[in-house]
Order: structure tokens, then C-alpha cells, then sequence
């Protein structure tokens, strides 16, 4: 219940729809909303280059007007999730436990044995990215999507 509910009480507070969690497209918020999405829908590649080039890759994943009928779906409100509380997930992913963790597995449904394999390659995979240097929002999402 107090994973739950704390799930539910940081998706309202970065104002992005409960509704979205239940839908199950696999979509990438900084290839396939935002601004570069809009100008590049043919190309993910030049969409994300032109939304990181644009803000960081901010309005891309806080995108819920520009581009409404794409960034929807538990993967998106993830996407947002981990852009917007990254140093803390990225924290709790080292450790193996803790809240925005819990709460990031909570909006992708990840229950019981699966989530204890997730975690466990979230973090292994976090870690190498970590050893290289080379670990960004955009980064942790792609590895918390290929890990579930």
C-alpha cells in the first residue's frame, strides 16, 4: 500500500495522467515526443539529437500537448519519471532499494520474481554505464526498459 500510494502521490506531482500508466505502447519519450519528434516523425535518431539539442531532452519527456497520441503508456510516464527524479533513482538503482525505485517499477507493473531479476540487472547494467561514464536519463530509461 505505501508503495502505492507513494507511486501515485510523485506521478501527480510532475502533473502527467494516471490514465497513461495503463496503456502499453513501447515508445521512447526522447526519440518519439517533443519538438524533435514533431519536426523528425520519420527519423527517432534526428528527433532525439534535435529534442537534446533543443532542452535536454525536457520537453520531450514532460511532453503531454505536442505530442499527445505518442507520449502516452506506462514507458513514457517512466521516461518522465527518471528524467525528472534522476540523481535519486540513479542513487537507489546503486543500492538496490529504496522509494523512487520502487515507485519506477510500480508504474511499469513489475511485481514479485521479475522484480527482483530487474533490479538485479538494472543495476549491474547501470553500473557498467556508471564505469564509463556515460550514463544519462535518456541512458537509465533504455536500460530499465531492455531489463523488465
Amino acid at each position: 500500500m505505501k508503495k502505492t500510494t507513494l507511486a501515485i502521490a510523485l506521478i501527480a506531482a510532475a502533473s502527467f495522467s494516471t490514465t497513461a500508466i495503463a496503456q502499453e505502447k513501447k515508445i521512447n519519450p526522447w526519440k518519439q515526443c517533443g519538438i524533435g519528434a514533431m519536426v523528425f516523425d520519420d527519423n527517432p535518431t534526428a528527433a532525439a539529437l534535435s529534442n537534446i539539442i533543443w532542452d535536454l531532452g525536457t520537453t520531450a519527456v514532460s511532453s503531454n500537448v505536442s505530442s499527445q497520441d505518442s507520449c502516452e503508456g506506462a514507458e513514457a510516464t517512466v521516461g518522465i519519471f527518471i528524467k525528472q527524479n534522476f540523481d535519486a533513482v540513479v542513487e537507489q538503482v546503486s543500492q538496490g532499494e529504496g522509494d523512487h525505485l520502487n515507485a519506477m517499477l510500480d508504474i511499469l507493473a513489475v511485481e514479485g520474481d521479475a522484480r527482483i531479476t530487474a533490479i538485479s540487472n538494472v543495476r549491474a547494467n547501470t553500473a557498467d554505464a556508471m564505469a564509463n561514464d556515460s550514463l544519462t536519463a535518456e541512458g537509465l530509461y533504455n536500460i530499465v526498459l531492455e531489463n523488465i
